[in-house]
């Protein structure tokens, strides 16, 4: 059944930190966007598009308010939703006192499917529809995670922490376990529905040379299947990952000897890359995941986001929360806290930058930018309308934007869940901030 929404809306074509925004923005001052059968169907200025649209479809009108594609957040870990906010010194310290005893509790699926709901209504609030996930070394987290995400048809990549050393034994497999478990869970779950499955080491650090060699030859076994894990976040992390592999040249070159580079490989934070290790990724086609509120919590340091966009060559990046390292399930909060560590890089992130980042810069990070990110015809219809009056300082504040740039920026510094006030899963209502849909705000689960 077509349904319709209307309104402002934005999005982007093409990349706003090598192009002008002329060429890469499209925004409709009164838009309709037309849905059907989880794609979009149509959009355009609502008075070229009414005329073409039957009068018995719905049309829902959001006033004062941004139509986007939705948020996309490219590195989180859906198990550490009950420890955000923990304080802790840095990472390797952080990993030992929360993580990894929190992590053992997923041992229990019922445990597992409560928290994947209240992660992915988490996300829904806060406009994201589509996260690079991790669960934790067992394999019924990934089912309990699959199986939430499947019930409102949420476009998502995730799966099993492969880690057979430096963790406690209740969270350590083997290399030959994680493999056979990971290629069970990626016949499951690769392309069932919107599920796409990623081969998923932990980081170098808690992984063998076995498990490090399985882990490259099960993603090269499944073409399109992607690979998700952590790099140079941390000085000490450095250290300890070159002191485990004496015999490769940098922290890079240990994932690319074992063959976990490439096209659908994505690396969370990458913050103090060198030189060689930009060339590497982008000679790859290797993506980071920019992590700011996790990299600042965590004292880990400022990523060179300028370096990763307009450098040479440049490295595809998306935008991503790290919880819980991050501090925020919102991207609008992400998208500030970036800005904050680009500032501090001497980088001024604009707004056009920022919100390309989370929507299309996200899609290519994760190379769907065919399917999500954007809003135009064909597109998955995953959308969210941000409210321009949200809170009252929002709506002061707005209401002195003098130009698109100007309210878009504003929305990045001020904003935060609070902001979305409706959220569109393939097409479906899922989320309605000020609405009870479901018996809630949330339809589906």
């Amino acid at each position: 059944m077509q349904k319709a929404i209307r309104g402002r809306a934005l999005t982007y074509r093409d990349n706003p930190f090598t192009r002008s925004v002329r060429d890469c923005l499209h925004y409709e001052e009164d838009a309709l966007l037309v849905m059907e059968a989880g794609q979009i169907t149509g959009f355009g200025a609502a008075d070229e598009m009414l005329p073409t649209l039957s009068p018995e479809v719905p049309i829902t009108r959001y006033e004062d308010a941004l139509i986007c594609p939705g948020f996309i957040d490219c590195h989180v870990h859906y198990p550490q939703t009950e420890m955000i906010g923990a304080y802790g010194k840095q990472l390797i310290d952080w990993l030992n006192k929360y993580t990894f005893v929190t992590e053992q509790k997923f041992a229990d699926k019922a445990y597992a499917l409560a928290t994947a709901e209240v992660f992915l209504k988490e996300l829904l609030r806060a406009g994201t529809t589509t996260a690079g996930v991790f669960c934790t070394v067992h394999p019924q987290s990934v089912d309990a995670f699959f199986e939430t995400t499947a019930k409102i048809n949420m476009r998502t990549i995730a799966g099993k922490l492969l880690m057979d050393r430096q963790a406690p034994e209740a969270l350590r497999d083997t290399a030959q376990s994680g493999y056979d478990d990971s290629k069970a869970l990626m016949e499951k779950w690769h392309g069932a529905g919107r599920a796409l499955y990623a081969v998923t080491p932990r980081f170098a650090p808690t992984s063998t040379e076995a498990q490090m060699e399985l882990a490259g030859a099960l993603w090269r076994e499944y073409p399109g299947s992607y690979l998700q894990s952590h790099i140079s976040e941390n000085l000490s992390e450095i250290d300890w990952a070159m002191s485990l592999f004496p015999g490769r040249k940098s922290y890079a070159d240990i994932y690319d000897h074992y063959g976990q580079l490439g096209p659908r490989a994505i690396y969370g934070h990458g913050v103090h890359f060198t030189e060689d290790d930009f060339r590497l990724f982008a000679e790859t086609g290797t993506a980071l995941a920019h992590c700011p509120t996790s990299n600042l919590f965590l004292g880990s340091g400022l990523f060179r986001l300028e370096r990763a966009m307009t450098g040479t060559p440049s490295v595809r990046t998306g935008l991503a929360t790290d919880l819980g390292g991050g501090t925020n399930f919102s991207q609008l909060v992400s998208m500030n806290e970036a800005y904050k560590t680009a500032q501090l890089n001497g980088f001024a992130l604009n707004a056009h930058q920022a919100f390309y980042l989370a929507t299309r810069g996200s899609a290519e990070a994760l190379y769907l930018e065919d399917k999500i990110g954007s809003l135009g015809v064909g597109f998955e219809a995953d959308v969210i309308v941000l409210d321009l009056k949200a809170t009252p300082l929002l709506s002061y504040r707005t209401g002195h934007a003098e130009s698109l740039e100007e309210l878009l920026f504003v929305l990045m510094m001020l904003g935060d869940d609070r902001a979305v006030r409706a959220t569109y899963v393939a097409g479906e209502r899922v989320y309605e901030r000020d609405v009870e849909i479901g018996g809630g705000n949330f339809s589906g689960f």
